[in-house]
């Protein structure tokens, strides 16, 4: 008997939908505590593959019959069993095609917004890990922000609306996901920028990107300027394209902020991350519309799944921009830190080119969620 499938874009289209769904997620219990597939309407049973070899019969009554049954696993082997026997026994049920492996790769992207001259920016959302990328697009020409390390996506999409990709960012140093930065330069012959402060130990050539630099995109001019941001890393930038949009990486995020630790010097660069959210961005308009790196939760994705939200009401509602008193801020962002990244020294490594993981080895290092903010 086949078994139904479904596919990470057909769950990310509930997720963005809020369409009911219950998962039943049949990895270890550990692993389904510190990651699973969220959805603001998704309801969940854990129960662990070899205590469901002997049979189903003991979770029957637990499975509802009235909505969606997605069964999970790490790789999506261990789940096509599992819905086999489910479907033996007359349940209707589906199995994730690629288990969590593929969910954690799986980028959808979304338009966000106009840009002048019919220019275009794009947010590429990865669904399961967290992470977004952005695409700027004009006249032809596309800048990529943030690369995840699938190029592929990126390509095909641009190369589908018929833009070439000339220009590649990281805004800092990455320690929770192996950037696409460097390969998707190569791959296209593209510029690849890098803060220099954050790339003190790489391997590889690139541009400096610095304080004030503008990087135009395609005829039409769609200027990308780069805003000295650090406290994230020491290098961290942030950019404003066509003074509308303010690309944040991984300062400020919709609901939290971001978290100075991930080089192991939170109490030196605290006060860079209070410089960067109190000063640094309140010279900005409020009107700019603020796309970060990240998002924590899934309640910060909008209706169309898009993650952002206008400068000027962060600062009236993330709790991490109202913090008055600096020593009450210092302790939020040393005291309230999530554990590291999944092979974070790793991570940075691969992302300086001292390490050169093969896949299988990259696709480990980066399983399970991001860990990029602070806790409020």
């Amino acid at each position: 008997m086949g078994v139904n499938t479904m596919t990470s874009k057909e769950v990310t289209k509930k997720v963005f939908n809020n369409e009911e769904l219950f998962i039943l997620d049949v990895r270890n219990e550990s692993n389904f505590a510190d990651w699973k597939i969220e959805g603001k309407n998704f309801d969940y049973l854990n129960v662990p593959y070899f205590d469901l070899l002997d049979g189903v019969e003991g979770i029957l009554d637990k499975i509802p019959s009235n909505k969606d049954v997605l069964v999970v696993c790490a790789k999506g082997r261990s789940s096509i069993v599992i819905a086999e026997m489910l479907s033996e026994k007359g349940l209707s049920v589906f199995s994730l095609e690629g288990g969590m492996t593929v969910w954690s790769e799986h980028l959808e992207p979304v338009k966000v917004g106009e840009l002048k001259d019919g220019g275009e920016i794009y947010q590429f959302i990865r669904i399961g890990k967290g992470c977004l990328s952005y695409m700027v697009v004009s006249n032809g020409e596309a800048a990529i922000i943030d690369s995840a390390r699938m190029t592929n996506i990126y390509l095909e999409f641009a190369n589908h609306i018929g833009a070439k990709i000339t220009h590649v960012f990281d805004t800092h140093l990455h320690a929770d996901h192996i950037s696409g930065g460097r390969k998707l330069s190569e791959e296209t012959n593209a510029t690849y920028w890098l803060p220099p402060k954050d790339a003190t130990e790489v391997t590889f050539d690139y541009q400096p990107l610095k304080d004030g630099n503008v990087v135009t995109i395609g005829s039409t001019a769609i200027n990308i300027h780069a805003l000295y941001s650090p406290g994230h890393t020491i290098g961290s930038t942030s950019f404003v394209v066509d003074e509308k949009y303010l690309l944040s990486g991984d300062i400020l995020f919709i609901d939290s902020i971001g978290r100075p630790d991930l080089a192991g010097l939170a109490e030196d660069w605290v006060g860079d991350l209070r410089e960067s959210l109190y000063r640094r961005y309140r010279e900005l308009s409020g009107k700019l519309i603020v796309l970060p790196a990240h998002f924590m939760i899934i309640d910060e994705l909008n209706a169309d799944g898009s993650v952002a939200a206008k400068l000027s009401t962060l600062y009236e509602t993330n709790h991490g921009l109202n913090i008055e008193d600096e020593n009450d801020f210092r302790k939020l962002v040393t005291e309230n830190l999530p554990p590291q990244p999944n092979a974070y020294q790793q991570i940075r490594e691969t992302n300086m080119g001292k390490m050169t993981p093969d896949e299988e080895l990259q696709r480990e290092m980066e399983i399970g969620p991001n860990r990029c903010a602070v806790r409020q």
